[in-house]
């Protein structure tokens, strides 16, 4: 990859074009972006999402393959999801944090381990016991037109059937009440500690299941999510949950799913992503 072309690259992670959305905030995006046609309109839905395989990698490559996945996806038009693991114990955190506050709270770890910042916003998320996945929606479908806490919600009780199905107690947290979806969160501190509205709880005691982080460009809207599998003892079956996690995002979706090779990316670019995401310029550039 020539210079100039990594340049180009570097510039688009660092000011990728678009609104980071936390969600369960309800912030909504800021800028609009001119018609696609490339996109389907909203009388125009897909019949059917990619489903991809379930790939292991290192923090910087994972979000570096999230990425490639909102910005460079051969089918731009199709919604796409992904379930993926972690070779090594990692905490990824929400772009807008100040490394400062995220090296006070992993201070105390008893060992050592990856640290990445996301393009998305968002808390500090463990990874080390977690259930992560990625869903785009492309520009135009209907749930990527709607108000983000209104996908957050929408993805989120298809999250929270798939667990019940499964034996565990889950729920959205509701009412949001005391939290105005034009509010935004003084901070979005450390993941798994509090729910905020539409985040998926333990019905009982309100422990935090699964939490997201989204991000809107003119490509659509990715969520990177996470469930904190020690919350949900009674999934002993995760290829279960996969399965029904990803029939209930086709009915979310309007689509069915459909398994799908790893698309073709460009091999250099995802190898000097990589490498941006696993800078020190990157994780400490605030």
């Amino acid at each position: 990859m020539s210079d100039s072309v990594k340049t180009a690259v570097r510039r688009e992670v660092e000011g990728m074009r678009g609104e980071l959305l936390i969600s369960r905030q309800g912030r909504e995006p800021k800028k609009h972006f001119a018609p696609d046609p490339r996109i389907p309109s909203r009388d125009s839905v897909p019949q059917t999402f990619h489903h991809l395989p379930t790939r292991h990698g290192g923090a910087a490559e994972n979000m570096a393959c999230d990425f490639l996945m909102l910005q460079r996806y051969p089918e731009a038009s199709l919604p796409r999801f992904r379930h993926y693991g972690w070779h090594r114990p990692a905490h990824t955190f929400g772009y807008g944090q100040k490394i400062a506050f995220i090296r006070s709270q992993l201070a105390t770890a008893d060992a050592p381990m990856e640290l990445c910042r996301r393009f998305t916003g968002g808390g500090l998320v463990d990874h080390r016991e977690d259930w992560t996945y990625a869903l785009v929606i492309p520009r135009g479908h209907p749930l990527e037109c709607a108000r983000a806490i209104e996908a957050y919600r929408a993805v989120h009780e298809k999250l929270a059937q798939a667990l019940r199905d499964l034996g565990q107690p889950a729920e959205t947290k509701q009412p949001c009440e005391g939290q105005p979806a034009s509010q935004p969160q003084e901070s979005p501190g450390v993941c798994f500690v509090k729910a905020e509205c539409h985040d998926v709880i333990v019905p009982d005691t309100g422990v935090k299941i699964a939490g997201a982080a989204q991000k809107r460009t003119k490509h659509g809207l990715i969520l990177q999510g996470s469930i904190w599998r020690p919350s949900a003892p009674a999934v002993t079956d995760w290829d279960a949950f996969l399965a029904r996690f990803s029939e209930g995002l086709g009915e979310a979706l309007g689509a069915s799913p459909q398994a799908t090779p790893w698309p073709d990316f460009n091999e250099s670019e995802l190898e000097h992503l990589t490498e941006t995401y696993a800078s020190v310029e990157w994780t400490e550039q605030r």
